[in-house]
């Protein structure tokens, strides 16, 4: 693939698909750990989710923005075209609600680690830790599907 453009839009579908498809799947694995009660899938199950974070979600999460402006600046639209400024705002809900989740993750990993050993039950702070993880997953879902919205209508939204 020589020409430039294709090549970052090609990257930037890649990693969009990567970030939402590991958001979703993650989730939805976590979801089932956390419903079935078992401390030992809840544990292994976390371990997985926050590895996956750092190996897919991170990567595909600096790519968006940086094959994003690069888009913008090889098609020549104004970095304040409306449509971008939501995209903006949206992606950075996805991010503020993301940067939690993968430290609740953890500590839900690490507390149902400590109690695997004993045989005891999964702490209740870590089904606190689960509902707050679980409220923000979805403003960030909802966040990121607008984005692909926005990126596929790129509406004349004000002005």
């Amino acid at each position: 693939m020589s020409d430039p453009y294709l090549l970052l839009k090609w990257l930037h579908i890649l990693s969009s698909t990567v970030l939402f498809g590991t958001g979703i799947g993650t989730a939805f694995q976590m979801v089932r750990a956390m419903r079935s009660g078992h401390v030992g899938t809840i544990h292994d199950v976390a371990r997985g989710v926050v590895l996956a974070d750092w190996m897919f979600t991170t990567p595909a999460g600096i790519a968006q923005p940086a094959t994003g402006l690069a888009l913008v600046w090889l098609q020549g639209w104004s970095l304040t075209e409306p449509w971008l400024i939501a995209t903006y705002a949206l992606y950075l809900l996805a991010f503020v609600c993301w940067a939690p989740v993968v430290h609740l993750q953890i500590r839900i990993r690490d507390l149902s680690g400590a109690v695997l050993a004993d045989g005891g039950p999964l702490p209740r702070a870590a089904r606190r830790l689960y509902r707050i993880w679980f409220a923000l997953g979805w403003p960030a879902f909802a966040a990121l599907l607008a984005v692909f919205w926005l990126m596929v209508a790129k509406p004349s939204l004000w002005g």
